[in-house]
């Protein structure tokens, strides 16, 4: 049975994934000013920031699967989207983290990197997303030309998995949470590593003589 490709209506699926993606920020702020977040907010506001980043991270993994498998292709014009949002949390989470750890002593910074691995994991990750929000308009991509462009923003699985392994280390007795996370990068990793020792369809596959 043939799937049907959902509505391409880019500028609606566009302003419902901004929505989506600022109204936990949105709930979380209400929640706050109504001292609903619990006996510790810094703690909570950094692995709010931090799970949502990682969220979003996942999501732009899962475009490409939905779009070979499901025929949405419109969904490539959302891919950037999910990164940026991705951004935005983790650039949220990096700012609860100098704020409420750190206090804004930026100086102590770098002890505490080379003291807590996580820490370390966690920084390196977001280092790697810079480059990727810089060059997510359409002048970089012509700038750096398109085949560049998809090399550099490969670095997403690295970062994807340095994310998901910043927070299992995090996380010192629940680890249900790290391992969704884990599991679902192991599967679209995986998905993307089958797909490349996998020739395409109808494409034949030459043979010793």
């Amino acid at each position: 049975m043939k799937i049907v490709p959902l509505k391409n209506d880019t500028t609606f699926q566009r302003r419902l994934l901004a929505w989506n993606t600022l109204l936990p920020t949105l709930l979380v702020i209400i929640s706050a000013f109504r001292h609903q977040i619990g006996a510790n907010p810094a703690e909570f506001l950094t692995r709010f920031t931090g799970v949502m980043a990682l969220i979003f991270l996942v999501l732009t993994l899962l475009v490409t699967p939905l779009r070979k498998g499901f025929g949405w292709s419109w969904l490539l014009k959302l891919r950037r989207d999910l990164g940026l949002y991705s951004f935005y949390y983790a650039l949220a989470h990096l700012l609860t983290y100098l704020v409420f750890d750190r206090n804004l002593g930026l100086a102590s910074v770098p002890a505490d990197v080379l003291r807590r691995p996580f820490i370390a994991i966690g920084m390196v990750a977001f280092l790697l997303m810079v480059p990727l929000a810089v060059t997510s308009t359409n002048a970089m991509i012509k700038r750096l030309g398109g085949k560049r462009w998809a090399l550099l923003h490969r670095l997403t699985y690295l970062i994807t998995i340095g994310g998901v392994v910043h927070y299992w280390i995090i996380v010192k007795s629940d680890i249900r949470w790290p391992l969704v996370f884990a599991v679902s990068t192991a599967l679209l990793l995986g998905y993307r590593l089958f797909a490349s020792l996998t020739p395409p369809a109808g494409k034949k596959v030459a043979t010793a003589k």
